[in-house]
């Protein structure tokens, strides 16, 4: 007569192997699945679908690169519109914003002298500054400005390239983008294209 021998210890061992197994093949599955083919066929699609866009929205003249359309950058020269001021000084690589509370004294004290420089540079009132000309985004690396940011920028680039500030304020009227289906975010100017479009004029 055979005897079963019932041993816990074994049947514990069992469990922990079965238990072990399941792990490592959710774990593979999880990482192939979500790490590799999930990050493939997100960056096939956004190559299909916006091949501009997932390339970095690189302009080019004359077979150079001056700049993506989606990230902001300086001109130093008064012939070009500036964009929105940059706590990352408008470094790619350290996107951030300030990240100082409105409460803060020091940004008070930055913001105020902004809108000095910026009426000083471009020959308005204090209180004609609109708030994204002395105010840095989230990143620090927004490429585009308001219609009004754009506009009281008008009579300085005009002057500094000998062109009637009617022409230069159709061009920023043709730059002018609507909220996208009408609804979300709100008009923009992007300043790398509106600065390109000056320079193909002259």
């Amino acid at each position: 007569m055979n005897t079963i021998v019932h041993n816990p210890s074994l049947q514990t061992s069992l469990q922990d192997h079965g238990v072990l197994r399941a792990s490592l093949a959710f774990a593979v599955v999880i990482l192939l699945g979500m790490g590799l083919l999930y990050s493939l066929t997100g960056t096939a699609i956004g190559s299909i679908l916006f091949p501009q866009q997932s390339a970095g929205s690189i302009v080019s003249r004359d077979g150079k690169p001056v700049g993506s359309l989606l990230v902001a950058q300086p001109f130093a020269d008064a012939r070009y519109f500036q964009p929105r001021p940059s706590a990352a000084g408008y470094n790619a690589m350290s996107a951030a914003g300030s990240n100082q509370a409105r409460s803060n004294p020091d940004l008070r004290k930055r913001i105020d002298d902004a809108r000095a420089a910026v009426a000083a540079r471009d020959g308005i009132a204090a209180q004609d500054v609109p708030g994204e000309l002395v105010t840095q985004s989230g990143g620090g690396l927004d490429p585009d400005i308001s219609p009004a940011g754009a506009r009281v920028q008008i009579a300085r680039v005009a002057q500094a390239r000998h062109l009637d500030p009617a022409q230069v304020e159709q061009l920023v009227a043709k730059h002018v983008r609507e909220p996208q289906f009408g609804l979300l975010g709100q008009p923009r100017v992007n300043v790398l294209a509106l600065n390109l479009a000056l320079d193909a004029e002259q």
